[in-house]
């Protein structure tokens, strides 16, 4: 359970409470809506209210936000988990490759992201992924504790707000050095999972620049401005550069690397509640450090 407190400014005097609800603690339509049928969810100087009251300069409000439990309960999960930073509302954990971030259907027994999280929070609690890392893919990423917290970061997600980078390694010496991708991403025809660029597609755009390379392999740095599914992969691979060891978008070897070559590296966000600057970086991991000192 989660309390947002907040006192009125002048500048909101004499407006519906529901002003200050969705203006200042940004309260979505659909969690206001469930908070008004609950008892003493929405309290102005301390007696409940309707979000059609005034409200006056220097009166408080509390907003206490229940979290809901998770559908379904996930198997207990013993996965340890690398956890960056932690508060009352959020953490951020540095995944390692190979770990999907749910339960799969066609691994059962398989650690994951979710369970581990669930057994690490305990009380059915279910943790919102603000974004999601693909199964290969190792490094950063926030999970949030409320709906809340979750809503207002996913708002944030590819603005200044949260800014996301990572490290990869693609095949090739890739030319030129740096730049932005633009091209429209889509579902392949005929499958589920793949991706691929497409004039039918949803906007997608990713700034690159190469950091060191060779005539085999280019590490480099990968800024994506829009989220799409396996973005960087298809993207570098639209390039003519696919990441090492991408089975999907170039060729396996694991002789190379036995995962995508991708690691979310950095993160910088605003702390929505309490309005903290935070940015946490996350090394590579052996596999891929082992691979750049080829670079």
């Amino acid at each position: 359970m989660r309390t947002l407190d907040y006192t009125v400014p002048p500048e909101r005097d004499g407006q519906p409470l529901r002003n200050v609800l969705r203006g200042e603690l940004r309260l979505s339509y659909t969690l206001l809506k469930s908070l008004k049928w609950r008892e003493n969810a929405i309290l102005l100087n301390g007696s409940p209210a309707h979000v059609n009251a005034v409200v006056h300069a220097g009166d408080t409000v509390r907003v206490t936000l229940t979290e809901r439990r998770a559908a379904q309960a996930l198997a207990p999960c013993d996965l340890p988990l690398d956890i960056v930073y932690e508060d009352e509302d959020l953490l951020v954990i540095n995944k390692p490759a190979n770990v999907a971030m749910h339960p799969r259907r066609g691994d059962p027994g398989a650690p994951d992201i979710a369970s581990a999280l669930a057994s690490y929070l305990g009380d059915g609690s279910a943790a919102h992924f603000v974004s999601r890392l693909d199964k290969g893919t190792s490094g950063l990423f926030i999970a949030a504790k409320t709906g809340y917290v979750h809503d207002r970061l996913r708002v944030a997600l590819h603005t200044e707000g949260l800014r996301r980078e990572y490290r990869a390694i693609a095949v090739g010496r890739v030319t030129p050095e740096r730049g932005t991708i633009d091209l429209p991403i889509g579902r392949a025809d005929g499958s589920i999972v793949r991706r691929c660029v497409r004039e039918d597609g949803l906007p997608s755009q990713t700034e690159y620049e190469v950091l060191s390379q060779n005539d085999d392999l280019s590490f480099l740095r990968l800024v994506p401005y829009t989220g799409r599914t396996h973005q960087l992969r298809v993207h570098m691979a639209a390039l003519g550069y696919p990441l090492a060891g991408d089975w999907l978008y170039g060729v396996e070897d694991k002789n190379l690397i036995p995962r995508p070559a991708l690691h979310s590296y950095e993160l910088w966000f605003t702390q929505p509640v309490t309005g903290k600057a935070l940015h946490f970086t996350a090394p590579l991991p052996e596999d891929m450090a082992a691979l750049c000192r080829r670079c």
